[in-house]
């Protein structure tokens, strides 16, 4: 590796002045293991001292080949992920799993309208995709540059890596609880953006692939029951949203006893709204969501949901992306193994028997 300046600082400055070669310097940045401790700890405090900081890291990654960084891909807006609990979960467990690579982590919008599209301009050694609508162009992008990518709830596909959360059987065992209670008005809460939104039927619905196993899951259980469920379908699985949606189902004739929800976010603003319509919960109406964020436990009355395993999720997205890197690299057996990580019903004091 060659020295590179910083003001009037090179590798053979610091060289000169510890009395090494040039190459042990540079190993001292980018192979320690190659040093003693002593030697090491000796190079660094001469380099500090001079003010040099370590070689330039895009010389750095030329030299490799390699970017040092990692995309994830997001259907939400980039603002939108810091603010649902959930993933935000999912990032940091993936940054986790990230650190001890000394691979970065960069965010990427979907947004493919403008001169710079991050999928096809941002520099990268692989992605994840996470929730994106699989006929998006900037999946397309990803995908035609041929990097190691993962998907993460998303259509499982030949060849790449996947890990999902078994969200039918999780929706199937939500909707069965609330009818082993008793409730033969189920109403359900669900988002997305391409689509029919409103009061929609099963029919009406285009959605990706975590949208359509919950839903399938649900009606799973309720159709044997004889029950035909209103769904309402908002854009976005915010808080706000869970509000809206409420909304239009309580204010039908014969209104919901009960409410599924497409995540605990939107069942956030469902109890909002039945405490609005002078509703109490569980005793006016019983609502599920599904995630088990970390805030559901906390809410009042604390959420029955659906627990899936969030940090699990990352830790096992991010493992799979660096072993693809790593096969990429060497021209080692790439392995596209499908994951299918368990969901749980929780059952806490937001449902009831119907009154």
């Amino acid at each position: 590796m060659g020295g590179v300046a910083v003001g009037r600082v090179t590798l053979q400055t610091i060289a000169d002045r510890v009395g090494v070669s040039r190459m042990t310097v540079s190993n001292a940045f980018s192979r320690p293991d190659q040093l003693s401790p002593t030697m090491r700890d000796r190079i660094l405090a001469v380099a500090d001292e001079l003010g040099y900081v370590g070689p330039d890291p895009a010389a750095r990654a030329l030299a490799r080949g390699t970017t040092g960084a990692v995309g994830i891909l997001l259907t939400e807006s980039l603002s939108g992920a810091f603010a649902d609990e959930v993933a935000t979960t999912f990032l940091g467990a993936i940054a986790d799993e990230l650190a001890p690579t000394g691979l970065g982590l960069t965010l990427l919008s979907t947004d493919t309208a403008g001169a710079v599209v991050p999928a096809r301009d941002v520099a990268m050694d692989g992605a994840l995709v996470y929730s994106c609508d699989p006929e998006s162009t900037a999946v397309d992008w990803l995908l035609r540059r041929k990097m190691p990518l993962v998907y993460i709830d998303q259509v499982p596909a030949d060849g790449v890596p996947a890990v999902n959360v078994a969200d039918r059987a999780g929706a199937r065992a939500a909707a069965q609880h609330l009818v082993d209670l008793g409730h033969r008005r189920v109403g359900i809460v669900t988002s997305g953006v391409r689509g029919q939104h409103g009061i929609v039927t099963p029919d009406d619905i285009v959605d990706g692939f975590v949208g359509a196993q919950r839903l399938s899951g649900w009606l799973d259980a309720l159709t044997p029951a004889g029950i035909v469920p209103p769904i309402a379908r908002e854009p976005h699985g915010s808080p706000e949203s869970g509000y809206q949606a409420a909304r239009m189902l309580l204010s039908a004739p014969e209104p919901p006893t009960a409410i599924l929800c497409f995540s605990d976010a939107m069942a956030q603003g469902v109890i909002s709204a039945a405490v609005d319509a002078g509703l109490s919960v569980p005793d006016g109406l019983s609502v599920v969501g599904f995630d088990d964020s970390p805030g559901s436990a906390r809410l009042r009355p604390p959420l029955t949901t659906v627990r899936q395993d969030i940090q699990a999720k990352g830790h096992a997205a991010a493992a799979a992306l660096t072993q693809a890197i790593e096969a990429a690299r060497t021209g080692g057996p790439a392995l596209a193994e499908h994951l299918c990580l368990p969901t749980e019903l929780i059952v806490r004091a937001s449902t009831a028997a119907p009154h």
